[in-house]
């Protein structure tokens, strides 16, 4: 919705359909093999693909390398036109990831050529192939599958009436051409969307632990600081190939300097992201090497000078990014040992994380005092950094994903499904009967802020609905602490007895909300029916009768309020409701009892 406002440009979303979670997590340039069921598959996948073209009128989509269940998506009548078009309604032109249509006969063996690959797909609905090289790679064998009658006219017609369409609707032929080239130096990067995309990272960041309120630490209190670490005055994070190249970024350093003076900051960068060796070093340790160990002893020298040492670790480009899954989800190179030296100065340490993927940071969590997840935080993350270090801005940013504790446990995600994290040992050690490590290193919604937050007052209406009702949540949230900070409150369900086995929790709502020290306010949820319904043993889309629980919390761990709510069978609340009343107070309780229609009179 926000790209598309007022149609000045179409979004593309990608990637169509099942796309990653491959066999093995080999994904590189493969991406072939998901592992996932059918039922996954709806729940997870599709849902959020309906969501975007029903609600946010998406006008374009990308259509992903993968095959699913033996069949790959570029060439899939079923994926494109069935149930992309016809089923979600989609309406606007579906462009082909870079390789896709080749893949077909050069990496899935579906197609025996070009030309016939160029038909799969064309059938299939493809209106648009990307990476355009020269006219033997898709044009030439379209005009000869046409000339031939292996592809209609009327196909041809259909294809390029959706890509006419959507050039329409975003005014393409009424200004074809810009006429003010001037202009876009003036609107990109301007200080007002730098100002955006400073709070863009500042609410970005996540508080991932705060041990005795290490942070925010106090300027004035501060005499020397130490920095170091591979991501500490590297800005190449920010300039990627699918985004900015000629901005100016800040890094972390500079942020801290800017922020307490350069003459009050030890520097220096401790290690690499990663080591001669990597990444065989994830799989077979080896031993420091000279310049490695001197470099760790400035870091070391320089901590032991300082009032708090602020370690910025992570990865870049090299460790993380398209064709890049790794074998570890540990720290790489030596970035561990850095943190270990420096930790056993016995100085205050912070940890900074800047990277694209989850790191289990498992020693980090137990001895680090204070650790903040900036993932990868923009050409103003190093302000932005520098303002939650020192206490300009309280972070209120929550995980999107989870973060395992292990490689081991991939896949490991939010959803799901009952008892899915529990083990039958409990007892470590030799004599113990425990096997493995369990749970999360921290669940998804979570994070922390300088301020806490009281949740109170859970209503719930009505008590008792039909599949045909809407329910209303209600609850207050109120700051507690001393600080003024944003909370990302968050709405769970749980179908309580199913006929199929659903998740142990969905999230059905979230808003984030600032709140002043003290202030309290009242916030509103509302359930309808497709928030409440399961793909049943006959994959149809229902609501089933039962105990529906409400779940309010601070993450999908972090529950804060409870209750319940039952749907029952409309002809059985019929029966029971009758009793007594007219037939008009019937049909009133019966099929609407929502609030907007109580204050409209109306039913039905």
């Amino acid at each position: 919705k926000g790209l598309q406002r007022d149609y000045q440009v179409a979004s593309t979303a990608k990637h169509f359909i099942a796309y990653s979670n491959n066999k093995g997590a080999r994904e590189g340039m493969a991406r072939v093999d998901p592992q996932m069921s059918p039922r996954e598959i709806e729940n997870i996948h599709v849902y959020p693909w309906v969501k975007v073209i029903k609600e946010g009128g998406l006008l374009g989509v990308m259509s992903s390398y993968n095959d699913y269940d033996g069949f790959p998506i570029q060439s899939s009548y079923y994926w494109l036109t069935t149930r992309l078009r016809k089923e979600m309604k989609f309406k606007g032109y579906v462009v082909s990831d870079s390789d896709a249509v080749e893949y077909l006969h050069s990496k899935h063996g579906t197609s025996k050529d070009m030309k016939e690959s160029v038909r799969q797909a064309v059938e299939a609905g493809l209106n648009v192939r990307c990476t355009f090289r020269s006219p033997d790679s898709y044009v030439l064998p379209l005009r000869e599958l046409v000339e031939e009658g292996s592809i209609s006219m009327e196909t041809i017609n259909e294809r390029v009436r959706d890509i006419l369409r959507v050039k329409f609707m975003v005014g393409l032929f009424d200004m074809p051409y810009q006429m003010d080239l001037r202009q876009a130096d003036v609107e990109v990067n301007s200080i007002k969307n730098q100002e955006i995309a400073l709070q863009a990272s500042r609410e970005s960041i996540v508080l991932l632990k705060n041990e005795n309120n290490t942070l925010p630490l106090s300027v004035n209190d501060m005499k020397k600081i130490s920095v170091c670490g591979p991501n500490a005055n590297d800005a190449a994070y920010a300039l990627t190939h699918y985004g900015p190249l000629a901005v100016e970024v800040t890094s972390v350093l500079q942020g801290i300097e800017d922020k307490v003076g350069k003459s009050n900051v030890l520097y220096t960068k401790g290690c690499d992201i990663v080591d001669a060796n990597w990444p065989e070093s994830e799989i077979m340790s080896y031993p420091l090497t000279e310049e490695e160990k001197v470099e760790i002893e400035k870091a070391v020298q320089n901590a032991k000078k300082s009032d708090v040492a602020i370690v910025v670790l992570g990865g870049n480009n090299r460790t993380c990014g398209e064709n890049k899954s790794r074998s570890s989800l540990d720290l790489p190179g030596r970035q561990l040992d850095l943190l270990q030296a420096v930790y056993n100065t016995g100085t205050p340490v912070v940890l900074v994380l800047i990277h694209g993927r989850p790191n289990s940071i498992n020693w980090a969590d137990k001895y680090i005092p204070a650790i903040l997840e900036a993932w990868y935080p923009g050409s103003q993350g190093g302000t932005a950094i520098a303002d939650v270090l020192f206490g300009d801005y309280n972070p209120g940013g929550k995980l999107t994903v989870t973060v395992p504790k292990s490689v081991g446990q991939i896949p490991f995600n939010f959803p799901s499904k009952p008892n899915s994290q529990v083990d039958g040992g409990s007892q470590v050690g030799l004599k113990g009967n425990m096997s493995r490590v369990n749970g999360a290193l921290y669940p998804f919604g979570y994070g922390l802020s300088y301020t806490t937050f009281d949740y109170s007052d859970l209503e719930v209406f009505p008590k008792v609905a039909t599949g045909k009702q809407n329910i209303t949540i209600r609850f207050k949230i109120k700051n507690t602490g001393n600080s003024a900070g944003d909370e990302v409150v968050q709405l769970y369900t749980r179908d309580v007895l199913s006929s199929v086995t659903t998740y142990e929790k969905n999230l059905r709502g979230f808003e984030r909300i600032h709140l002043d020290p003290r202030e309290e306010k009242e916030l509103e949820f509302v359930l309808t029916p497709n928030d409440l319904s399961l793909l049943n043993k006959h994959n149809e889309w229902i609501v089933e009768p039962g105990e529906f629980r409400i779940m309010v919390g601070s993450s999908s761990e972090d529950i804060r309020l409870e209750a319940t709510f039952h749907i029952r069978d409309i002809f059985d609340y019929m029966f029971e409701t009758v009793i007594n009343v007219t037939s008009d107070s019937v049909l009133y309780k019966v099929l609407d009892n929502n609030e907007e229609t109580k204050r409209k009179g109306k039913s039905g």
